[in-house]
């Protein structure tokens, strides 16, 4: 039997996928399967999409690709075509990472800001999907919004920005 349309994989563009993968190492703490080292790596984030109970399953969690747009693979032209660089204005997609236990959306946005990333906002609750959220942007123009669970009843402190 058929089944949907299925997400499996994200790429993002880096000018030095070596370079970007050692970020987000450092960063999210994602391991590094470099399949083409330089042209691309595939990003582990680990573990497992939880059950109900909240048990491990046996489907491991959604990787992220890192390319280089002067090549992008896979690619019926051993070279790569044209565009050889990544956009840089306007909107982009966002890729949304969920903040694990006993990590913070601060601690993480000090780490990337000291590799070269910038933060788009911080300390913001958005009611609809009830979780506080921030965002950086990655030295290669990428867009990584983190997002933590608020929980029943949530506390959101005065200072935070709210929708």
């Amino acid at each position: 039997m058929a089944g949907p349309n299925t997400l499996i994989f994200v790429d993002m563009p880096s000018s030095d996928p070596a370079a970007a993968a050692t970020f987000y190492m450092e960063v999210l703490g994602w391991d590094d399967d470099p399949r083409s080292v330089g042209l691309f790596h595939r990003m582990v984030p680990g573990g497992f999409f939880p059950k109900k109970d909240g048990a491990p399953s046996d489907v491991g969690n959604l990787h992220i690709g890192i390319y280089d747009p002067a090549n992008a693979r896979p690619h019926p032209e051993p070279g790569g075509v044209a565009p050889r660089l990544a956009s840089t204005e306007g909107r982009r997609p966002r890729i949304w990472i969920l903040v694990g236990e006993g990590q913070s959306e601060a601690d993480i946005l000090d780490k990337a800001v000291r590799r070269g990333a910038k933060v788009l906002w911080r300390d913001h609750y958005w009611s609809e999907f009830n979780g506080y959220n921030a965002a950086f942007r990655d030295p290669w123009g990428n867009e990584i919004v983190l997002w933590t669970r608020a929980g029943a009843n949530p506390r959101v402190p005065r200072d935070f920005t709210r929708e």
